[in-house]
């Protein structure tokens, strides 16, 4: 478009986008573009035109006119100027240009004449730029920005859910809601999307577990995000809605709301942009109120592979010759978080087929895989993981997966089922993989059955993957690198044929962290007629260990400095995940 054109207005402009269409699905496009949430109506377009949103978001900046600021800074003096109900349906925010170098500093109270950069996630309208002047006098001068970048300062600056709680003086209806406020103003309302606007949060934020934490003076949020806590920027006034938040995930998990003094468990089923979640509820009595803790099951979520999980070609070798075995035990160890489950899911996968009949019995469910008969624990009506694998063995099978081993009883019934010819998949909460075989022993397993039914032991944690779009090659401090090899049993020699290594840096995709989802690290200790001999004889962990490490058994510490030296992860993530002196 030449400079001097004037720009078009929007609705011509969305028109001349889908001219391509007939007339009936022009129409059907162009409205759920406009019914779309504004922070939604890029993606909703780029997708009816099969055009990626960044190109699309550049084409529309030219077509209005408007600038397109790559980086966006937030404007902190100016960031309160509008309530956070408004910032949030709009989705704009106020924002600082990049200033000259020598340029004035600008003063803390703005003259009313001095523009006031906003950024926008979709272009603005008349009536969105009325009510913006109803709170500031300053000119408005509008820059387009990516929806995501907008989106997460809008959540840093006023918190998540800020405009559901946003307080009644402020005065600002969203138009969208105006022909529903009589029925959307008072504080229950607010709170039911508040909690929604929490847990919709969280699943766009990959996030496994949402904490809601009582303290003296506030009412902390927290997600589990990559295994690690990470604090929700919340808005101020929160604390004044705790009582009714708390109720109101109560009320969800079908909970007692008057019981405040015992711990309770539930469920809640919910639903978020097409995402199914099945939520398990704990709630635990405080000094302050009830603590609330959300585990976020999503059953629908695309499985992992071995090769996704981060197993090399030669661990998925390894495995593969023992799951084309009749019969035999398959244990995945490692703590709460490491990904048990998620290796086993993926094992299932592997040889899931017709001809198998494969039953699990699972606390709880979370992946469901097509074709398997898949149990859920209910211990309150007697369905332990040993009754549960009682009826198992009557149904026919030819792979039995018990989520846990928990106690003698269980382990007893699982070695027993792979004796008489099933192959058997369960986990045990065990530091490294030759501790397993000692765990069994200890509940009470005659180590002749542990020697003749375990075929298989990994051990397995998980570290932060490296973001891919930021991570860059920094030089090596060779002396450091020697010290944390030794830590990890890995000859420090290894440290002299490296000058480079990948580290974090952190941008908008990661959340700033250098870190963007996760990767396993595996031990898998694959049982022969040495270690046969060493387990009837009662040895110790450490000795089957060693033989282990003997017959080629890689450890936990030396997969983590592969996963390093591919540029994977970093040192300080496996030294974080893995216990010194756990060997």
């Amino acid at each position: 478009m030449p400079a001097t054109a004037a720009p078009r207005p929007l609705h011509d402009l969305l028109n001349a986008y889908l001219a391509n269409f007939d007339m009936q699905s022009r129409e059907a496009a162009l409205q759920s573009v406009l019914e779309a949430p504004r922070d939604q109506r890029l993606a909703t377009l780029a997708a009816q035109l099969g055009t990626p949103d960044a190109e699309l978001l550049k084409r529309i900046a030219t077509d209005t006119g408007l600038p397109l600021l790559g980086s966006l800074q937030a404007d902190n003096k100016a960031v309160r100027l509008f309530p956070g109900r408004l910032v949030h349906d709009y989705q704009i925010i106020p924002v600082k240009l990049p200033q000259p170098d020598g340029a004035a500093p600008e003063p803390d109270e703005p003259e009313p004449t001095t523009p006031l950069h906003l950024a926008a996630a979709w272009p603005p309208d008349a009536q969105m730029a009325d009510w913006l002047r109803t709170f500031t006098p300053r000119p408005l001068v509008w820059h387009l920005g990516a929806p995501d970048k907008i989106h997460q300062l809008i959540l840093q600056h006023f918190g998540v859910g800020s405009g559901s709680l946003e307080d009644d003086e402020e005065g600002y209806v969203a138009p969208e809601a105006a022909a529903a406020q009589e029925a959307d103003v008072d504080e229950d309302a607010a709170v039911v999307r508040f909690v929604t606007d929490v847990i919709s949060q969280a699943v766009a934020d990959n996030a496994t577990d949402i904490h809601f934490e009582p303290q003296e003076n506030e009412l902390r949020i927290r997600y589990r995000v990559d295994g690690l806590l990470v604090q929700v920027p919340v808005p101020e006034n929160l604390l004044r809605f705790q009582d009714a938040i708390i109720s109101r995930l109560k009320i969800m998990a079908k909970l007692n709301i008057s019981e405040k003094r015992l711990p309770q468990d539930g469920r809640i089923n919910f639903r978020s942009n097409g995402t199914i979640l099945d939520i398990r509820v704990a709630t635990a009595p405080t000094i302050y109120a009830e603590s609330i803790s959300l585990r976020l099951l999503n059953q629908k979520k695309e499985a992992y592979t071995m090769e996704k999980l981060g197993m090399d070609a030669e661990e998925q070798a390894q495995i593969n010759r023992v799951l084309d075995l009749p019969h035999g035990i398959i244990l995945v160890t490692g703590p709460t978080g490491s990904g048990k489950s998620t290796s086993l899911n993926a094992f299932l996968r592997k040889i899931n087929s017709i001809d198998l009949r494969i039953v699990t019995v699972e606390d709880p469910i979370e992946y469901e895989v097509p074709g398997v008969n898949q149990m859920q624990m209910r211990p309150e009506i007697g369905l332990t993981f040993a009754a549960a694998l009682r009826s198992i063995l009557r149904q026919d099978p030819d792979v039995i997966m018990v989520g846990e081993i928990r106690d003698g009883e269980t382990a007893d019934i699982a070695i027993r089922a792979s004796l008489t010819g099933h192959l058997v998949f369960s986990t045990l909460h065990t530091n490294d993989a030759p501790g397993a075989i000692t765990r069994l022993v200890d509940m009470g397993i005659e180590p002749f059955l542990v020697a003749s039914s375990i075929e298989l032991v990994i051990a397995q944690r998980l570290v932060r993957r490296l973001c891919t779009e930021c991570c860059k090659p920094l030089p090596v401090n060779k002396t450091k690198l020697r010290e944390q090899l030794a830590i990890l049993n890995v000859d420090p020699a290894e440290a002299d044929a490296l000058d480079n290594l990948m580290a974090p840096c952190g941008c908008d995709r990661c959340r700033n962290t250098g870190y963007r989802g996760r990767v396993g690290l595996f031990e898998i200790f694959r049982l022969n007629e040495e270690l046969h001999s060493l387990i009837l004889k009662r040895e110790s962990t450490r000795t089957l260990a060693q033989c282990a490490r003997r017959h080629g058994m890689r450890t936990l510490e030396q997969s983590g400095w592969e996963k390093i030296k591919a540029g994977l992860t970093t040192m300080d993530e496996v030294l974080r995940v893995i216990t010194v002196g756990e060997k």
